[in-house]
């Protein structure tokens, strides 16, 4: 069958059964080419962003944007990390700076600039030329905006997840970061997980033969939080669950592309995705709503399934698959299951466990694996992570991983193609569960690059040298929960 020919029977298909589902509505904007979202901009990469080392950075000088849930931790973790300097703090809301401000001074370090009292004030922090770093902690909508506008402005930019809610925004972060040459790194911290980074270091070793079949999951029940009236601002994150696919893959499957070399080496396809029905959502909102005239406008409403499992399939025939589950009655999980051809690994249900067989390795022979696989950055910054914390360690080796990267001339862990293709599973799974299932081609964008970059980097050669300075004391900073 011709490929014209091909696209002609797709498109039609896809229509019929859109219409059919009672999606019409979203047809006109459901682009399901390799490159979508680029509206016609050129397919050849401008730079390879991948194994890209900036300019070294004695000191990084870093602007934060977003202390409300992930923010102040953030702040309080660059604290400790030497050759940061916080040299701006911005919030919308006044009261928000001056606590991250009161935050320093307890620390015995210098007020940052303020910049507060706007939803604009970012920018005019973005073009302060004495920032060398945006550290982004704000809500999902504005990740994007905020990444484009710190590198068109000449800083380097560390956005949480997801980096971009569409493909386009996708796209945006990509053309950026290559025209400008100035890191977009979205802040996966799972990646840096302990038992993530052991079975990445056993993968790059061989330890498991060929990876096979992966699995990642958000499993967390997030409904009082979604709910409350002090959670997130304005309601922003309740809202985005009006949207039915998988929202937030990128904790379960940003490890496990990493350990089948997605974007060096092997590339993902295409997906398939499902979602169940609301069970939990609008029933809740609607109980709320009797009680609370606060919650009326969300009542009523359609909201996403309850679970939604995505599946990939990689060009070298390897497969992937993401849940994504906020409202069931079920213990926290990411899942992090890899197989391959002489071994898996399972992390949840806990204990996390290695098996080369039909059973599991015995606890003396998990110990040994662990003496023989934990990687340098373990080893280096391992126990001191613990004691600062942020999710038992992995968010502060997230960030000393980065400031040393910056500091010595070193190529990132997680560069701007995985923060756009891990990002773009969401808008892709929303694509397919609105057409029952139907498979969608996830863009490539690192235009075909991914055939010659590099795997991921475990060891320390020519880093590792940025210290830590004082002992974690009680900063009464909370952390957003994951």
């Amino acid at each position: 069958m011709s490929s014209n020919r091909r696209d002609f029977l797709r498109n039609t298909l896809l229509g019929a059964g859109l219409v059919a589902t009672g999606f019409a509505g979203q047809a006109a904007s459901l682009d399901l080419g390799t490159n979508a979202g680029r509206k016609g901009k050129s397919a050849k990469q401008q730079f390879n962003m991948c194994g890209y080392a900036a300019p070294k950075l004695d000191k990084v000088r870093i602007g934060f944007v977003g202390l409300g849930m992930r923010g102040p931790g953030a702040v309080d973790r660059m604290s400790f990390i030497e050759g940061v300097e916080i040299v701006a703090l911005c919030d919308q809301y006044e009261d928000r700076v001056e606590k991250m401000q009161q935050l320093l001074q307890k620390k015995g370090l210098p007020r940052a600039k303020s910049y507060a009292g706007s939803k604009d004030a970012w920018k005019t922090m973005c073009e302060n030329p004495d920032i060398d770093l945006i550290y982004i902690t704000t809500p999902w909508a504005v990740h994007t905006p905020m990444a484009v506008y710190a590198m068109e402005h000449g800083k380097h930019a560390a956005v949480e997840v997801p980096a971009a809610k569409t493909i386009d925004e996708c796209w945006q972060l990509v053309e950026t970061s290559e025209r400008t040459r100035k890191h977009c790194m979205m802040l996966e911290n799972c990646c840096y997980d302990f038992f993530e980074l052991l079975t990445l270091n056993m993968a790059r070793q061989g330890f498991f033969g060929e990876i096979i079949h992966g699995e990642g999951a958000y499993i967390h029940d997030l409904r009082d939080l979604n709910f409350s009236k002090k959670g997130y601002a304005e309601m922003w994150r309740l809202k985005e669950n009006f949207r039915n696919g998988n929202l937030y893959p990128t904790h379960g499957l940003g490890p496990i592309c990493q350990i089948m070399d997605i974007n060096r080496g092997d590339q993902m396809e295409y997906l398939t995705s499902m979602s169940t029905a609301d069970f939990h959502m609008r029933v809740m909102a609607d109980q709320l709503a009797a009680e609370d005239s606060f919650y009326s406008e969300f009542a009523g409403k359609q909201y996403r399934g309850n679970m939604n499992t995505t599946l990939v399939r990689t060009y070298k025939g390897r497969t992937i698959m993401i849940q994504h589950d906020v409202t069931s009655p079920r213990p926290y999980s990411r899942i992090h299951l890899l197989s391959g051809t002489k071994g898996m690994a399972s992390k949840w249900p806990s204990p996390a466990r290695i098996a080369t067989g039909h059973g599991w390795v015995s606890d003396d022979e998990m110990k040994k694996l662990e003496e023989q696989y934990t990687p340098e950055i373990v080893k280096k910054i391992g126990e001191m992570a613990k004691q600062v914390g942020g999710h038992g360690g992995m968010d502060f080796m997230m960030d000393w991983r980065l400031i040393d990267c910056l500091r010595n001339g070193l190529p990132l862990d997680q560069d701007v193609y995985d923060a756009a293709i891990w990002s773009a599973i969401a808008p892709l799974s929303e694509k397919s569960v609105a057409t029952r299932s139907n498979s969608v081609d996830i863009p490539d964008f690192t235009q075909g690059s991914w055939k010659m970059n590099k795997p991921v980097e475990l060891t320390l050669k020519g880093g590792g040298t940025t210290g830590v300075k004082g002992k974690k004391q009680g900063s009464g900073v909370q952390l957003e929960v994951q």
